[in-house]
């Protein structure tokens, strides 16, 4: 169920069919001198801009007129502006549909949740989230909001808002989703200095919508997580990443997850 593909992921897209993937949940290379295994991520920033406009036209081309494209992305305290640039990029391919903040870690009263990389700055505070960006063809295709929504506070709005007389509703745009608990990098992440957790690529393909035949692609897969994620839902999954060595990992990552319980709610849209 699971295809993963040593390749550059624009050249493996050119080969396929237009119109011909449904989602795709992804995190690229942000240039901020992240140390990979293969890839370089300190080039000239026109060089990388260019290259992500390249990417952009990819996806768009391979994308269901439906699809949606989730992007997850960050900057560097010294280099913030790298999300906004990529996102400026895409939108000259695609409609901004959602911006979705991920918070890894937060601080309420006197209590924190979640997990973060600490810095030691006399300038910068710690960076808690990151940016992930809904992007779609039109700016108008239906999501699942409910999906991954929450029960409400206040019972008396069951009804009066989103009128299905069950106690959810839409979670909205700010989501707490914290790391994993690792024990190490080289046996947790397989060496990758930049995952991000299952759970929040889940939420995502959940976002779209989960309906039978479904085609979910990350064209940078790293160590797998969006194809864990697509496991765990039942979806079919194919992942693209430069670096085999990663490609090998996400496969003994995958192929060792057990699914808890089959996925019996695949449901049209």
């Amino acid at each position: 169920m699971a295809e993963l593909i040593v390749g550059d992921c624009v050249d493996v897209m050119g080969g396929w069919p237009a119109a011909s993937v449904d989602v795709v949940v992804t995190s690229p290379p942000y240039n901020i001198g992240i140390k990979y295994g293969v890839y370089r991520d300190d080039g000239a920033r026109m060089d990388y801009i260019a290259w992500f406009e390249t990417v952009s036209a990819g996806v768009k081309r391979i994308l269901k007129d439906d699809g949606s494209l989730f992007v997850v992305v960050d900057g560097s305290c010294k280099d913030p502006w790298v999300p906004f640039e990529l996102a400026d990029v895409l939108r000259y391919d695609l409609v901004l549909q959602n911006h979705i903040v991920w918070v890894k870690s937060v601080t309420v009263g006197g209590t924190s949740h979640g997990h973060f990389k600490p810095i030691t700055s006399r300038r910068f505070v710690n960076n808690n989230f990151e940016q992930v960006f809904h992007f779609t063809k039109t700016g108008t295709v239906d999501v699942d909001r409910l999906a991954v929504g929450v029960p409400y506070a206040d019972k008396g709005n069951i009804d009066r808002w989103e009128g299905s007389g069950k106690d959810i509703r839409c979670a909205g745009n700010v989501w707490y989703v914290p790391y994993e608990t690792i024990n190490s990098r080289l046996g947790d992440r397989g060496g990758h200095p930049a995952t991000f957790p299952v759970a929040l690529a889940e939420r995502c393909i959940l976002l779209h919508g989960v309906e039978t035949g479904l085609r979910v692609v990350d064209p940078f897969v790293g160590t797998g997580t969006t194809g864990v994620a697509c496991k765990k839902l039942g979806v079919p999954f194919v992942g693209i990443d430069v670096d085999a060595e990663y490609i090998a990992f996400a496969r003994r990552r995958i192929d060792g997850y057990k699914t808890p319980q089959a996925r019996l709610d695949m449901r049209p849209r």
